[in-house]
């Protein structure tokens, strides 16, 4: 007998294993370059703020926080304050980047069907946010679909009872010979 010869069953195994070894390669690229990209756990010396909401809509931890449009942090974390019942929200932000004391965060949406990004408009004191500071000028997230169902549904009364319409009576035909 000559060489042992590798029959198709053995090599269509291996070219599947191969195969397989292949698409974990590249998902564990595909992860690592998304985490990169994405900045999760990264800190790059950025510091704390935080900012309490009456409704925080869909704004989720890891959600940008944006200046003029330029992202200058991320939402860590969202929290219920049991007495106020707030949302008390917490921002990394960038350490480069300097926020005077009295700016202003809002809730924003990404889009009509998007998630949620907080917005601050810096204010003009001297003095600056440092770490564990709060925001105190806030404005809530918006529902969008509760303002259209203002607009599309009739409003009724405090009685429970919609309020009478008024039907225009039809103006008389003109008179045989007026102008």
């Amino acid at each position: 007998m000559s060489g042992a010869r590798t029959d198709p069953a053995t090599r269509e195994q291996w070219a599947e294993a191969a195969m397989g070894l292949a698409v974990i390669v590249v998902a564990a690229i595909f992860l690592a370059y998304s985490l990169s990209v994405g900045g999760v756990g990264r800190k790059s010396g950025g510091y704390e703020v935080t900012a309490r909401f009456g409704e925080v809509g869909s704004l989720a931890p890891g959600a940008a926080v944006s200046v003029a449009g330029v992202k200058v942090g991320t939402v860590t974390d969202i929290s219920l304050d049991p007495k106020t019942y707030l949302a008390v929200a917490h921002f990394n932000i960038d350490g480069k980047v300097k926020l005077p004391s009295d700016s202003s965060a809002k809730i924003t949406s990404d889009g009509l069907l998007g998630g949620a990004h907080v917005v601050i408009a810096p204010g003009g004191a001297a003095d600056n946010l440092k770490a564990g500071s709060e925001i105190e000028n806030t404005q809530g997230a918006v529902d969008l679909f509760g303002l259209i169902g203002q607009v599309l549904r009739p409003q009724q009364p405090a009685g429970g009872q919609a309020a009478p319409v008024a039907t225009p009576t039809p103006a008389a035909p003109p008179a045989p010979g007026a102008p």
